[in-house]
């Protein structure tokens, strides 16, 4: 598909509902919440007793801040003065009623210095923007808020695919203590890993593979291939086992 950057911003912010796609503006905003709202007052309280419900809407809300980022529960906790036990409660109620999906961190013998946060997803992409507050306009202007939403797109379009897929890869994502990170890894059952880079640049440059390349040196009897997904149009080859592509490529 011939799609421009700010095609993919906007299937990101209306995400998948039937509802949310076909509304615009204020009317997919109150579908937003309204959802959110019943889940949260409703399905998620019948699940577990629940003393104050203001606090389950406010780490949700944080949670939308740091969408597709290293999830740190102890620092949600103390920000909402919650208990560590209490905020670790709350974010496995959020999975069960799958409004969030937590993507564990990938690491093996030869990357010992890898972190081991989660990251955490929406489900939907779109109600995590609504809950961030990002709309399109501030996306559009600002690469370090359209970073975290195509990623949230990409890692839950893969984790939707890999529930039909024949080989069933895990996924997770890779990131050590100096800085050197892959958005997404895909670990085949036989080992034989995919990195993917997500991107919301209309263009690629060779330092956009620096977290590929880094995995690839670590692991090159693993590594199968890394692929920078980002805004633009072309496939793009960066040297042996190294592509760019237009995120469009996950389901064209």
């Amino acid at each position: 598909e011939a799609l421009e950057r700010t095609d993919y911003l906007e299937r990101s912010l209306r995400g998948g509902f039937p509802e949310a796609v076909r509304r615009q503006g204020r009317r997919r905003e109150r579908f937003f919440e309204s959802y959110v709202n019943d889940l949260l007052d409703r399905d998620v309280t019948q699940l577990a007793d629940i003393q104050r419900r203001s606090d389950l809407h406010r780490l949700l809300r944080l949670v939308a801040d740091s969408m597709a980022q290293p999830m740190v529960t102890a620092r949600l906790g103390e920000a909402l003065r919650l208990p560590d036990s209490t905020a670790r409660r709350y974010l496995s109620l959020f999975e069960e009623v799958f409004l969030i999906k937590r993507i564990p961190a990938w690491s093996s013998t030869a990357t010992k210095r890898a972190a081991k946060t989660p990251k955490a997803l929406f489900v939907d992409t779109g109600i995590g923007s609504h809950l961030a507050g990002r709309g399109l306009s501030r996306l559009q202007r600002d690469d370090a808020l359209a970073g975290p939403v195509l990623e949230n797109l990409v890692l839950s379009e893969l984790a939707k695919q890999i529930s039909w897929s024949l080989t069933r890869p895990w996924l997770g994502h890779y990131r050590t203590r100096d800085g050197d990170e892959v958005d997404g890894v895909l670990e085949a059952p036989g080992g034989r890993i995919v990195g993917v880079e997500v991107k919301p640049t209309r263009s690629v440059r060779l330092e956009d593979f620096r977290g590929l390349k880094h995995l690839q040196k670590r692991v090159p009897q693993r590594f199968h291939r890394g692929v920078v997904l980002y805004t633009g149009a072309e496939v793009l080859s960066f040297g042996e086992g190294l592509t760019a592509q237009p995120i469009s490529s996950l389901w064209a």
